[in-house]
């Protein structure tokens, strides 16, 4: 009697460990991931091997986000500028001797090759929820410009790599956040008109391949057997799937290779081929159901930095599969964005589990806060 008492209460012990996940947003996930495994076992058929490291790399983000929902908001609060001043400094690092592969300078190389620039999508947000949580009920004008100097700094950095996709994306976080704590529309439509009157001084100092992408977007056909090829091929098997798609490993686009990189940033364009119209909608629908929880999750936060926090992390993943289903149907340049929670890939699946562990974490101790 005495052992299993024991082990009842050692059990009441851990249990708030092993309860600390959202049901409905753990459901979400589960579903696009389970949609990502499928098409991915179609798509990389040529690829052996690539399901089961998937599977582990789901195994390793399933565990980074049972760990980030265990950690209070307090805690990422208080981690938020030791985090944003480690990542910049190894941003730094990779400006000064990172890795050079495909004459990008990306890679940091410490046993293994890794990418700084993708802690910041997490870093980003969590530094600047915390600066307009220490300047709560005393923001100024001044403030937002802080805020827009802590945010461009690592875009900076990232850009000089030059990895446009992921600027993109950490620009995008900061950004949500500054816009929920309070930025008007004034200053944002003032920000979009002076944004286009500088796009010709913007358009000098991109690259020539960057240049290169957004003229393959106008004209695709311009250049159809090089640059314009993924965009070419992508569209034809989103249009191919017709309503109902050809069906699961049907799909001629992927298995004869004329899809690029359709494990990782053009998936969407297989699953489309496959599942059709009415998979995209099903899709979508997912996404549109882990967006509203993510978005009721910040609504319901208990603080402003949690409310900050939470309400960014959910918008992007809205960015991720916006730009990504945008980018594979040709509306959007190609930036090298995965579609998120379906891409082959464990980097950016760790970043995304992160994100979502830290929403459950919101969420839980919204409760406990009731409680």
């Amino acid at each position: 009697m005495v052992r299993i008492h024991e082990r009842r209460s050692l059990w009441r012990r851990l249990r708030p460990y092993f309860t600390v996940f959202d049901g409905p947003l753990a459901l979400f996930l589960f579903l696009l991931l389970s949609a990502g495994l499928l098409t991915l076992y179609s798509a990389g058929i040529d690829f052996p091997g690539r399901v089961e490291a998937q599977i582990r790399n789901i195994i390793v983000a399933f565990i980074f986000m049972w760990i980030c929902a265990n950690i209070p908001p307090q805690t990422l609060m208080r981690a938020a500028v030791p985090i944003y001043t480690f990542g910049v400094a190894l941003l730094v690092a990779v400006f000064l001797f990172g890795t050079i592969k495909k004459g990008a300078r990306r890679w940091l190389h410490v046993g293994v090759d890794f990418q700084p620039s993708e802690m910041m999508k997490i870093a980003m947000p969590l530094m600047l929820a915390w600066y307009f949580q220490a300047k709560s009920g005393m923001l100024r004008w001044h403030s937002y410009v802080v805020a827009a100097i802590l945010l461009m700094i690592p875009v900076g950095l990232i850009m000089k790599q030059p990895d446009l996709g992921t600027a993109l994306l950490v620009a995008a976080a900061g950004f949500y956040v500054i816009f929920l704590a309070g930025l008007s529309w004034k200053t944002i439509i003032g920000l979009a008109l002076a944004g286009a009157a500088s796009l010709p001084v913007a358009w000098s100092m991109m690259h020539d391949y960057q240049r290169e992408r957004v003229m393959t977007l106008i004209d695709p056909s311009a250049d159809p057997l090089g640059k314009g090829f993924h965009i070419i091929q992508s569209t034809i098997a989103v249009g191919s799937g017709g309503i109902f798609g050809k069906g699961w490993l049907h799909g001629t686009q992927a298995h004869l290779e004329f899809i690029p990189e359709h494990t990782t940033d053009f998936i969407f364009a297989v699953y489309s081929e496959e599942f059709g119209l009415v998979g995209n909608l099903v899709l979508l629908f997912l996404y549109l159901l882990l967006i509203g929880r993510g978005l009721y999750i910040a609504a319901n936060a208990p603080s402003f930095f949690t409310r900050l926090l939470a309400g960014a992390i959910t918008m992007i993943f809205f960015t991720y599969a916006f730009v990504n289903i945008g980018m594979v149907s040709g509306i959007l340049p190609v930036v090298g964005v995965p579609l998120p929670f379906m891409s082959y890939g464990g980097t950016a699946l760790l970043t995304l589990g992160a994100g979502a562990g830290i929403l459950m974490s919101i969420q839980r101790h919204r409760k406990l806060v009731q409680t």
